[in-house]
């Protein structure tokens, strides 16, 4: 398991090179400040989780120290180092909000110790706030089931990967599962065992966003009452999922970019650089060549998330994986609704293999459990997949399929035609969500320069 941050604040250059030494053996990441003034600056710009802290500093005292580092991150854990016979200093530094004290001279086996129960300490902190910041999935790596060649392909991928700290794009269609490969991307890093912060870029106003992913300051805006952290902070030493990042706008592309190639970040109204150490795994539904194309998306930005990219195909693609799926749901969401349904009945296994799906295995996985909530037998059958029936016979129908989306494209391209290709206007006079209208476009290859058939 990898070590917290100390910054070890010490007048005695002796005393402070002997724990710096003793820590980093240990495995701690360590910063060393002689002062109050260096202390704060190297606080400022790094993360600490703890600081070993001396009572007596040429520039200032421990106490007024300590509660300026409280005020700057409430969650820093301080450890109070005081001068034999100077207990009670150690009961204000505890009332103050230390969380250990240490009397001179430092016992090292003492030390260690301490700094152990204050680590645990932090880690069950940071745990709260992750599990605050995320939705986790009851399912992660499970849901990760498969037997088609398409999906051993990025299953080797993933595999390759994960142990490395490239940025990769994880590129699919709407509900193909990228969040499931993300899981596994980071389960099996080195990083597992400190946050995965996840963020959908698409979800979050413009307005809102920076100071989502970089955090403000006390006062940076009208109702900023206290410093907030954001979500690379969060995630320091973990990994950062930027789903939809096709959705950032220009302005804080470029400070994107400067998260990755610099690892810092400035808070919303901050003056101080912060220095974070986080993996970047972004996904997208868009083309983002095509978004550079049309500038609106960086190059050199494109560039340095696309390291590597995971292209996971749509479920109509990898039809032999669709069984493992129905079985792994059917045994999902029978103990989720407390049912004891045993299987499908032939026609409805049938009907689910020769559906397209448009939503991928998220659409699946929906019809499954609605599937097991409403049939009042022990096999799904074909009435409870209302309306797949008819749309699988059509599907396996070439002529009646091909009619349907012949009209299905001609109304769409009519719609972008009358809103001036203003995809959200369009959308809503079809009544489609812009997501879908996009995957549509793209499924039928429509272009400003199609034309309405008449």
């Amino acid at each position: 398991m990898n070590r917290v941050g100390i910054l070890i604040v010490e007048d005695e250059e002796v005393q402070r090179s002997l724990l710096g030494g003793l820590l980093k053996k240990e495995g701690y990441t360590v910063g060393e400040a002689p002062d109050g003034e260096s202390a704060l600056t190297f606080f400022e710009k790094d993360i600490f989780e703890i600081v070993l802290l001396d009572y007596k500093l040429p520039d200032t005292d421990g106490l007024s120290l300590l509660r300026k580092i409280k005020e700057i991150n409430p969650a820093t854990e301080v450890v109070m180092i005081t001068a034999f016979g100077s207990i009670e200093n150690a009961v204000g530094a505890l009332k103050a909000g230390a969380s250990e004290y240490l009397t001179k001279p430092i016992d090292l086996d003492d030390l260690l110790f301490k700094l152990r129960k204050v680590e645990e300490k932090t880690y069950l902190i940071r745990e709260n706030m992750v599990l605050r910041e995320t939705l986790r999935d009851r399912f992660k790596s499970e849901e990760f089931v498969y037997q088609s060649e398409k999906m051993h392909e990025v299953s080797s991928l993933v595999v390759r990967i994960a142990k490395t700290d490239s940025t990769c794009i994880i590129s699919g269609e709407s509900g193909v599962g990228k969040e499931v490969i993300l899981n596994m991307i980071h389960a099996l890093s080195e990083r597992k065992d400190f946050p995965l912060i996840k963020i959908n870029c698409a979800a979050i106003p413009e307005t809102l966003l920076e100071s989502e992913l970089f955090g403000y300051e006390k006062g940076a805006f009208t109702g900023a009452y206290q410093r907030k952290s954001g979500k690379f902070e969060l995630a320091n030493k973990g990994t950062i999922f930027l789903d939809e990042i096709g959705d950032i706008p220009l302005i804080l592309q470029s400070k994107l970019l400067r998260a990755i190639q610099e690892k810092e970040i400035e808070r919303l109204g901050g003056t101080h650089p912060i220095n974070v150490d986080v993996r970047i795994i972004a996904a997208t539904n868009r083309n983002l060549e095509e978004e550079v194309r049309k500038g609106a998306f960086r190059e050199d930005l494109y560039y340095r998330l696309n390291v590597v990219n995971i292209v996971v195909p749509p479920l109509r693609e990898r039809k032999e994986d669709i069984p493992l799926l129905i079985d792994f749901f059917l045994k999902k969401y029978n103990m989720k609704h407390k049912k004891n349904v045993k299987g499908l009945a032939r026609e409805a296994r049938d009907v689910l293999v020769r559906y397209d799906y448009p939503g991928n295995v998220r659409e699946l996985e929906n019809i499954v459990e609605r599937a097991i909530v409403l049939t009042r037998g022990d096999h799904i059958t074909s009435e409870d997949l209302p309306n797949l029936a008819e749309q699988s016979m059509a599907a396996s129908d070439g002529s009646i399929r091909g009619t349907v989306e012949s009209i299905e494209k001609s109304m769409i391209i009519e719609a972008l035609v009358n809103a001036e290709w203003v995809q959200t206007k369009a959308a809503a006079t079809l009544g489609l969500s812009e997501r879908m209208l996009r995957y549509k476009i793209k499924k039928y290859g429509i272009s400003r320069s199609a034309r309405v058939s008449g």
